[in-house]
């Protein structure tokens, strides 16, 4: 069989997607398997069971990072394919799962086929993608990259107080650095979490690069009073003035332009009683643009508006930016092998960038990178209803199959 003829077992993708998503399932068909957690150690040993089962050897490093290596011809760094398996509270089960399981699907196809490529072909689950449990996103593919420390990362603590490092021991995951990935290419399958695809009557998409995004956590100091004898005009209510700041945030991405976006997803009220007026808030604001001098612009405006509130209800505020990853174009050669990917399988598809992260942003910084993505029902992404067809799941494999042997079989990109 050639090369070029080669398609994945959809029936088996299928399968693994649905054995994977019965780890941390949710009542109405979601999934709950945060960053290392018990269910996430349970998702991780179901991967190495399938990968020995290919008579590939998993390993993994001193992030817990797990990956494994189909050999070539060559002595040669890999074209790793990969995503992650951890998710957010009551998300999807296709959200980065799709990814890992359709590199491994690559992998059982090429082995069934006694396919010998010229450079290795492996797969990749990094850790704590998403980073709900231990904050930032992308921390340990951003180790890789050299973008963290591992110390520092390691040293990340969850709202209970729990370390990174500490539960990477507990799990059992704790390896060597020695033991790190090392692509040469890479190469990320995932949904669109976006309605844009389905807009357009697309099952996939070339994703040319991954959008700036900036995390900050505002605090608001007022004053906790209770909620009978206080005259309206003399409160220094937290919570309200929180809520005038969030309405002008979404207004700092409107005003913008069309793709410029601004999300409050966390909020912390003390003293959170009914009959107290509120003396602090902490929220999240997440701000999201391809362009890193608009990223400025919008803090900038963020600091503007947290002032004039402060002033207007006499209350204190203060802003930490604690996270920014800067926008990342991917690599012209990669995206071009995509294209011819979807052009060999007949399969129509569109040139977008992603307004959400991945890991395949920080992975790009230390070789030549792509993405692909495939369509999501409805645009909708990080809750149980996310959903894409099996139809849509077996081209967007197919594509990351083609895209993967033709780089592999390519020295330089």
């Amino acid at each position: 069989m050639s090369k070029t003829s080669l398609r994945i077992n959809s029936d088996r993708l299928h399968g693994r997607l649905a054995e994977l998503a019965a780890i941390g399932a949710t009542p109405a068909g979601g999934v709950t398997r945060l960053a290392l957690s018990d269910e996430d150690k349970t998702a991780r040993h179901l991967l190495i069971a399938w990968l020995t089962e290919l008579d590939l050897a998993p390993r993994y490093d001193d992030l817990g990072n797990i990956w494994a290596v189909r050999h070539g011809a060559a002595d040669l760094d890999p074209v790793l394919m990969g995503s992650h398996l951890d998710s957010v509270v009551q998300g999807g089960r296709y959200d980065g799962a799709l990814g890992v399981l359709a590199a491994l699907e690559v992998l059982a196809t090429l082995q069934e086929a006694d396919i010998e490529t010229t450079r290795p072909i492996g797969l990749v689950n990094w850790t704590n993608e998403e980073g709900v449990r231990f904050e930032p996103a992308m921390t340990s593919a951003g180790a890789v990259a050299g973008e963290f420390t591992a110390d520092w990362v390691l040293d990340r603590r969850d709202r209970d107080g729990i370390r990174f490092g500490d539960e990477l021991q507990r799990l059992g995951f704790a390896g060597s650095a020695s033991d790190r990935p090392h692509p040469g290419r890479y190469l990320e399958l995932h949904i669109e979490q976006g309605p844009v695809l389905e807009a357009l009557g697309r099952p996939v998409g070339v994703v040319d690069g991954i959008v700036g995004i900036t995390w900050s956590e505002v605090v608001i100091e007022g004053q906790p009073d209770h909620a009978g004898p206080s005259p309206m005009h003399l409160r220094r209510d937290a919570l309200m003035a929180a809520a005038q700041l969030m309405l002008e945030i979404e207004q700092i991405a409107v005003r913008r332009d069309p793709t410029a976006v601004a999300t409050v997803g966390r909020i912390a009220v003390e003293a959170n009683v009914i009959n107290t007026i509120p003396g602090r808030v902490t929220f999240s604001v997440d701000f999201r643009h391809q362009s890193p001098d608009i990223l400025e612009a919008q803090i900038e405006q963020l600091h503007e508006a947290a002032a004039n509130v402060g002033v207007h209800r006499s209350v204190d505020t203060d802003i930490n930016r604690f996270w920014t990853s800067a926008p990342t174009a991917f690599d012209p050669g990669v995206l071009a092998a995509i294209k011819a990917a979807t052009d060999l399988l007949d399969i129509p598809a569109h040139h977008q960038w992603s307004g959400a992260g991945h890991d395949a942003k920080y992975i790009a910084d230390i070789c030549p990178s792509g993405m692909i993505f495939v369509r999501s029902q409805g645009g909708l992404s990080h809750c149980e209803a996310e959903y894409s067809t099996p139809e849509d799941i077996e081209a967007g494999a197919n594509v990351l199959l083609q895209a993967a042997l033709a780089l592999a079989e390519s020295p330089d990109v």
